[in-house]
Parts: structure tokens; C-alpha cells; sequence
């Protein structure tokens, strides 16, 4: 499939997830086990669009990378068992590791919490040509931290700055944030991963059950279901107050892993195509400069 055929499909595939205008965006009308024109049989058919999408995923981030002149950041968000490991490993997995780098977000330490909440993040943006991924992401100050008010209070931020309006400054300093990112070159894409209670709890056993698996989960990850509604409820409201037409935020069903893989990849794709991207072109000069380098080569032994 020649590369316009695949960035045409992938703009159709992941536009009904594209959520611009976060005004009328209600977390309900978005189906965890959603698979879109794609039905469970089609997993076949899914693997050969992931490998296509993948491949052409590398083509355009090596024309992005010789250009050298965007940057893209992919945002990755979910709650736990979600399948964001997975969803980076398999849709990066044919790029360049020069022009791509992966950086995770933790509970912050006691370093980050002596700065601001962005300052973390901000040190590990992309350099333009490249392609940076953020493993959760300063976002976690309108979610986690807003689900848990103990992790705000180990932020010492001054008491006359912690009012009722705080959620909404933090909104207005992301959307600014982005938009500033955007006016000087680096496109960021945001990604929620929907996954159902029903599906998390299934991963959570299956992490139960296999040995190789036992390191992934952890006590704290069973005791946040408790807090399933009020996270929903803070996922709904941050996609609604900072999606936009520049800094848009996917809401990916994430209840079949092979079909959240193949989203991804296609909104990359399309975000990726609408850049018009190019290799430098060669000037005069350079060209009589490569002239005259092939000229020595091929006289040489």
C-alpha cells in the first residue's frame, strides 16, 4: 500500500476519536470495547494494518528527523493495566531510536517537588526532528493529584495559592503551555486509553496469576479502583477543558489492546502527513561539493 493510500486510511480510522472541542465531550459516549469497522474476528486484519501503519510510521519520522524542523509529543494517559507499555512498544516499534525518546513519569521526587509541576516534564521535550513520548505526563496534576488531595498538600505550594479555582488555573496553564509548544514547532498529540473496570480487573488478575507478570502489579494498583468514579470523572472534565484543534486528545478504547495499537498508530500517522514534511533540498552548491566527492571516489582505489 503506497504511503498517501495508508495516511488517507489513517486519518478515517482515528478521526471519530479526535476530540478538538472538548465543550460537548461526554466520557460515556466513548465504548472501551469499541472496535469501530474492525470486528474481534478481524485481529488478522489488524496485525497486517499495525505492521502497515508501523512502516509507514518510520518513513515519515525519518523524513521528520532530516528535516529538522518539527517535534512531536505523544501524551500518554490511563489508569493502571491499561496498555500504555504495550501500545509505545508496538506502534514505535519500527522507529529510528535516534529520533524517538520514551520518558516516564512517577511519583515526583522530592527534587521535582522544589519546582514547579511542569519543570520535570519540560526538560524531557523533544528536540525538533524527534519524536518524544511521555509515559503520563504533567497531566497527572489534574488527575492523580486532584483524586488524592495528600499529594497536592506534598507539593508546599504557598496556602493562599491552593483556592477553589485552582483546577481551573491549571487547566488554563496547560492550554497555554501546549499552545506555546505549538507556535514554536512541537506538535502535541494526547492520549487516553478508555479501558472498562470489567477489563482492568481481568488484567489484574492475569498480572495475579502468571509469575511473569507479578512485577507489574503492585497493592496500590487494586486499591485505586476505589477511586474508579472520581478518576473518571477527573479524565472527563481535563479532555474537556484542554482539547483542542491544535493540542487535540485521543480517546482511545483501550478493552482490545490490538485495536487501541492500530489507533494510535493511525493518529500519528495523520498528524505526522499533515505536516509536510520533506528532505532539505540541496542547494547549487552542496550539489558541486557532492559533484566533486563522487569525482574523488571513483579515482581512488
Amino acid at each position: 500500500m503506497k504511503l498517501k493510500q495508508v495516511v488517507e486510511a489513517a486519518h478515517r480510522l482515528s478521526k471519530p476519536y479526535r476530540v478538538t472541542n472538548g465543550k460537548k465531550f461526554r466520557l460515556k459516549d466513548v465504548d472501551p470495547s469499541d472496535t469501530g469497522d474492525l470486528k474481534s474476528g478481524d485481529k488478522p486484519r489488524a496485525k497486517e494494518a499495525l505492521q502497515t501503519g508501523v512502516e509507514a510510521l518510520a518513513e515519515l519520522q525519518d523524513v521528520l528527523y532530516a528535516q529538522d524542523r518539527w517535534s512531536v509529543l505523544l501524551v500518554f494517559q490511563a489508569m493502571d493495566a491499561a496498555g500504555k507499555d504495550g501500545t509505545i512498544k508496538h506502534v514505535m516499534s519500527g522507529v529510528n531510536p535516534q529520533g524517538c525518546q520514551v520518558s516516564s513519569f512517577k511519583g515526583p521526587t522530592s527534587t521535582d517537588l522544589d519546582h514547579d509541576y511542569m519543570w520535570r516534564c519540560i526538560k524531557e521535550l523533544p528536540e525538533r526532528g524527534r519524536i518524544g513520548i511521555f509515559n503520563r505526563s504533567y497531566y497527572e496534576e489534574t488527575l492523580a493529584v486532584r483524586v488524592h488531595p495528600e499529594f497536592l498538600a506534598a507539593q508546599k505550594l504557598p496556602p493562599e495559592l491552593v483556592t477553589k479555582r485552582i483546577w481551573d488555573e491549571r487547566f488554563q496553564d496547560i492550554r497555554a503551555f501546549e499552545r506555546y509548544l505549538h507556535r514554536n514547532g512541537t506538535i502535541v498529540l494526547k492520549f487516553f486509553l478508555h479501558v472498562s473496570m470489567d477489563e482492568q480487573k481481568k488484567r489484574f488478575l492475569e498480572r495475579l496469576d502468571l509469575p511473569e507478570k507479578n512485577w507489574k502489579f503492585s497493592a496500590t494498583d487494586a486499591k485505586s479502583r476505589a477511586f474508579w468514579d472520581d478518576y473518571m470523572k477527573a479524565y472527563e472534565e481535563t479532555i474537556r477543558e484542554t482539547a483542542t484543534e491544535d493540542s487535540p486528545w485521543y480517546v482511545v478504547p483501550a478493552d482490545n489492546k490490538w485495536f487501541t495499537r492500530v489507533v494510535v498508530a493511525a493518529a500519528v500517522i495523520d498528524a505526522l502527513a499533515s505536516l509536510n514534511l520533506h528532505y532539505p533540498k540541496v542547494s547549487a552548491a552542496q550539489k558541486k561539493e557532492l559533484a566533486e566527492a563522487r569525482t574523488l571516489l571513483l579515482a581512488s582505489k
